[in-house]
């Protein structure tokens, strides 16, 4: 580990790209109290700086049978129930295409079960996954506070967390909007979920990607969680601290690591499409990605929502997501959950791994 910040902090730039030094002491954030890409002075957000920093100096992850590189695979649960501007927009898209049934589906479960949402679609997505070989990191919410409105009860939800958990994914909680810098609301909202799951949670990202260098770190160190995965920009996709690879976090105020590691957010399914104008567009965006972390031998995190899926308006979303998954398994990726990489890590020998592989 030692040998490991040694290397860094040999160079000054990249010692300071990834401790994220800027954002000690930033008055500049957005409206929900975000640092953003904007602010930054590190404008290569694509290039992996650090790992190939590192990768230079000998630093490397050995993955399970050899495999080339990691995908992390995550999906933000942030509706179960869809609103209802999400039910007029893919009602509006079913008209479009003439799917009666689609329209069907998409407003009547509202008047008979619940559980026939469009969102509620866990076991959609595992099967998809599954055919890729592939397991997931799903992020609950376990709050009643929200910017906007109550999103649901995580109650509601127990025979679906148990189912899967018992398929090999992984639940983890999805901080609310006020979790991110309250130790008392982590800890409740995580005590909420595992009392639901009947289970220890290990995984963590913040609703909205509300997250402060290094207080963040520290709070959720403090809260018992093994990794967090919210380092990132909502604006772009990249490497906010020029990591594609997981790594314990180093705390400038106090001159030591969190003991707390970080899968490190790199492509997000609402940022994609927001950069780019057509299918074509995102897709670029997305093997451009795929790409350079496959050169790095990186993990790549991918959050593509659950509300993603079975849904009338953003057929394109699923589309592409498959289109991600079938190239990574052709390219012989390691595509599983952050819980799987988090306790791989902790329990082989290949943490940090120094050996000359360029």
């Amino acid at each position: 580990m030692q040998k490991f910040y040694n290397i860094i902090r040999e160079n000054p730039e990249i010692w300071h790209i990834f401790t994220r030094e800027e954002e000690y002491s930033s008055p500049v954030l957005d409206q929900h109290d975000r640092f953003q890409f904007s602010q930054s002075k590190y404008k290569e957000i694509l290039k992996p700086i650090v790992s190939e920093y590192l990768i230079k100096n000998g630093f490397g992850i050995s993955y399970p049978e050899n495999k080339p590189f990691c995908v992390c695979l995550t999906h933000d649960v942030d509706e179960i129930y869809p609103p209802l501007q999400h039910t007029f927009l893919s009602s509006l898209a079913c008209c479009k295409k003439f799917d009666i049934d689609g329209i069907k589906k998409q407003i009547f479960w509202r008047f008979s079960n619940k559980e026939k949402s469009p969102y509620w679609n866990f076991n959609q997505i595992m099967d998809i996954e599954a055919k890729y070989e592939a397991q997931s990191s799903f992020y609950f919410l376990a709050t009643d506070s929200d910017i906007r409105r109550f999103r649901y009860k995580i109650e509601d939800l127990e025979g679906e967390l148990g189912s899967i958990s018992d398929q090999g994914c992984e639940v983890g909680l999805h901080g609310g909007y006020y979790a991110y810098d309250n130790l008392e609301e982590v800890l409740k909202e995580k005590h909420r979920l595992e009392k639901v799951l009947e289970k220890k949670i290990i995984g963590f990202r913040n609703h909205y990607l509300r997250f402060k260098v290094p207080n963040s770190w520290v709070l959720l160190a403090k809260a018992g969680f093994e990794y967090d995965s919210t380092l990132a920009y909502s604006e772009i996709l990249g490497f906010r601290n020029g990591m594609c690879h997981p790594f314990f976090p180093y705390d400038l105020t106090t001159g030591t690591y969190e003991n707390i590691i970080e899968l490190p957010l790199s492509m997000m399914d609402s940022t994609l499409f927001s950069i780019s104008k057509t299918f074509v567009d995102a897709w670029h965006h997305a093997e451009q990605c795929i790409n350079i972390v496959e050169k790095y031998q990186g993990v790549l995190v991918i959050n593509w929502h659950s509300n993603s899926f079975n849904c009338a308006y953003k057929r394109q979303w699923q589309k592409l997501y498959e289109k991600i998954l079938d190239h990574c398994y052709q390219k012989n990726a390691w595509m599983t959950n952050g819980q799987e990489i988090t306790n791989f890590l902790k329990n082989t020998n290949t943490w940090y791994d120094f050996r000359r592989i360029l």
